[in-house]
């Protein structure tokens, strides 16, 4: 990994002016994470981070139903900050004290650390700016439902979260990351994800009779198995192009050949260019495929996310403050990951990274996202504050 410094003049720590926060930031995010909410029912949360920026002396701005946008400094945006504040549908399993207080709802994902971050960030910018002026503004994005497809950040788009922003950071928790250490990536970090829905009608019929019937299950298989090895002969092989069955269904009896009969899956893709063009394909593929036997095809294309592809300069202004913040060797390579990221949407037209934050304690039991008993390490809540809050800093530079 290239080692960019970016230290041709002196960056405040954050860490310092952490210190004094870092105590009800726990206590933030431990409340978030008591009272976990769903996509686009965030009111709670919403109700928290909003009083207390105003607590704070900020001027934050509700978005319509859920999500808070806030402006830290004087000037022009130097970068804005996203941060996740949905929950997922989740039994929670920890056993924590501070476990969820509402059965089925779960912060599995690290959302409570990513919003607890962000509010961090906005108060130790806050207390920077009145001690001596940023001589920029940091806008934070507080954003709602990033667990749903699209995803909410195309809501906070349209309600002009970025107008005036020139570039955009993120975090992620990640478990596979020791605590104390962040993982980067320039390029693609995260894949495109769209949902394909696929619905076949004909004739039924006897089994011992196929040729008097349209074949409805062997259709069926025949998609399975050719729609996902056409499209990786169609499409550049390094772009990722992925096509995976979640779903199939038809027929209720071994001797019937039944009249109607469904699928879906995800395709997913690390190449922007090559998300497109295997969309314009698929619909093709799957008639062509479909064709010989006689079958009615309709397929639903339920487009997702795009790809997150870090930006060079973006993810070198993160592993300049890791380095600063954390220590020189903070910095790890982050894998690809075939998973969606709402993110992506924000990084349409300007250019942006998404880091990793390192939520593992080393030694210590394995996680996963999006598990019931899924517990952070908290020491990753000051880590996340100082790095994202410092590559915030370092953004100003180039204002």
């Amino acid at each position: 990994m290239r080692n960019y410094s970016l230290e041709t003049e002196p960056t405040r720590l954050i860490g310092p002016w952490l210190e004094p926060l870092l105590a009800e930031m726990i206590e933030f995010r431990r409340d978030l994470h008591a009272h976990p909410e769903l996509s686009f029912q965030e009111h709670r949360t919403t109700t928290k981070i909003y009083d207390r920026l105003i607590e704070a002396g900020l001027k934050p701005r509700r978005l319509e139903g859920t999500g808070v946008i806030v402006d830290v400094g004087d000037g022009p945006i130097a970068t804005a900050l996203r941060g996740d504040i949905d929950a997922l549908p989740i039994i929670e399993e920890t056993g924590l004290p501070f476990a969820s207080r509402n059965h089925g709802v779960t912060h599995g994902c690290g959302h409570d650390i990513h919003t607890a971050s962000m509010m961090g960030i906005a108060l130790v910018l806050a207390a920077m700016h009145e001690d001596a002026p940023l001589g920029a503004t940091i806008r934070i994005i507080f954003q709602p439902a990033e667990e749903t497809m699209p995803g909410g950040a195309l809501s906070c788009i349209e309600q002009g979260a970025l107008e005036g922003v020139p570039r955009i950071m993120a975090l992620h928790c990640d478990p596979r990351v020791e605590v104390g250490k962040i993982g980067t990536r320039i390029g693609s970090i995260t894949s495109a994800s769209d949902t394909i829905k696929i619905e076949l009608s004909g004739r039924g019929g006897h089994t011992s009779r196929p040729h008097l019937t349209e074949d409805l299950v062997f259709a069926l298989a025949q998609i399975a198995v050719n729609v996902p090895a056409v499209l990786s002969r169609r499409v550049d092989v390094r772009s990722g192009v992925s096509m995976v069955w979640g779903q199939i269904s038809a027929g209720s009896a071994p001797n019937a050949i039944p009249g109607s009969g469904m699928m879906a899956g995800t395709m997913r893709c690390l190449d922007r260019e090559a998300w497109h063009a295997a969309g314009e394909l698929l619909d093709d593929v799957v008639q062509q495929v479909a064709a010989p036997y006689g079958v009615d095809v309709h397929l639903e294309h339920i487009r997702g996310v795009p790809p997150v592809v870090n930006s060079e300069h973006e993810t070198a202004l993160i592993e300049a403050a890791a380095r600063a913040e954390l220590g020189e060797h903070a910095v790890v390579l982050a894998p690809q990951s075939m998973g969606g990221e709402d993110f992506a949407w924000f990084m349409q037209d300007i250019p942006g990274a998404l880091m990793r934050l390192g939520t593992h304690v080393p030694g210590g039991e394995e996680y996963d996202l999006h598990r019931g008993d899924y517990i952070v390490d908290e020491r990753a809540l000051a880590n996340g504050i100082k790095v994202l809050g410092a590559a915030a800093l370092r953004a100003i530079r180039d204002v």
